[in-house]
């Protein structure tokens, strides 16, 4: 996982590690991740293809750690977040809670500190209670990992990520279909609930004609930021 990939400053973006290991199974329809251990940096990792050649769950290694596991799940149902006029979402952006305070400003997705073109810069504001949006222009590049990523951070915003610092635990995503590179896309977020150190969010992502591109609901894990932030050597979650 190359480090421009990263969420912290020392791991991978939870979305991001989720597409990219989701992109390894067979098929199109929801897949749930859940993430064990922070994903490293620039280090080899093994895939271990746990259904062996006809498909089926696929994990993610580094030396002994489980990093991730990633499983079809046809039965999910996912309820998309409502969508988001384009204005709307422009207006959001500008009052991004992470141009003030940002736990990881490094982050792919979401991070402040990241460069246009480098980083995704998609940056949800508030669009009602419990409800963020942001507008997000895919670039040429943009992969099943990159698709993750923008449906990821948007979640996490919608919880107060800038007064807790929360980490993704687990991901249910369904892509119907690539973002159209060059084309203003919108990303909205919402919370969904709480019980004491876990966060439930969902955020989904619509094309400039209002049609749903992708989905997604989260688990996150309420984490000390300074600590995760140095990273740590043995699963938050």
């Amino acid at each position: 996982m190359p480090a421009r990939f990263c969420g912290p400053p020392a791991s991978g973006n939870g979305g991001w590690t989720a597409g990219a290991l989701a992109a390894l199974l067979p098929g199109t329809g929801p897949v749930t991740v859940s993430l064990r251990h922070p994903p490293p940096l620039d280090v080899p990792m093994e895939v271990r293809r746990d259904g062996g050649a006809d498909g089926g769950p696929v994990s993610l290694h580094h030396g002994e750690a489980l990093v991730a596991t990633a499983t079809p799940d046809p039965g999910a149902v996912l309820g998309p977040v409502p969508p988001v006029g384009p204005e709307e979402a422009r207006a959001a952006a500008a009052s991004y809670a992470g141009l003030a305070h940002h736990p990881f400003g490094s982050c792919y997705s979401c991070g402040t500190a990241r460069e246009p073109g480098d980083g995704l810069r998609i940056f949800p504001g508030p669009a009602g209670p419990g409800l963020t949006a942001a507008p997000w222009t895919p670039r040429d590049d943009a992969d099943a990992g990159t698709t993750w990523a923008a449906i990821d951070c948007a979640g996490a915003w919608a919880a107060d990520v800038d007064e807790r610092a929360i980490v993704l635990g687990r991901m249910t995503a369904h892509v119907l279909a690539a973002p159209e590179p060059g084309v203003e896309h919108v990303v909205v977020g919402q919370v969904r609930g709480e019980d004491g150190r876990k966060v439930r969010t969902a955020a989904s992502l619509y094309d400039a004609a209002g049609g749903l591109v992708a989905t997604a609901e989260h688990l996150w894990i309420t984490v000390d930021a300074a600590a995760f932030a140095a990273g740590p050597a043995t699963d938050p979650r």
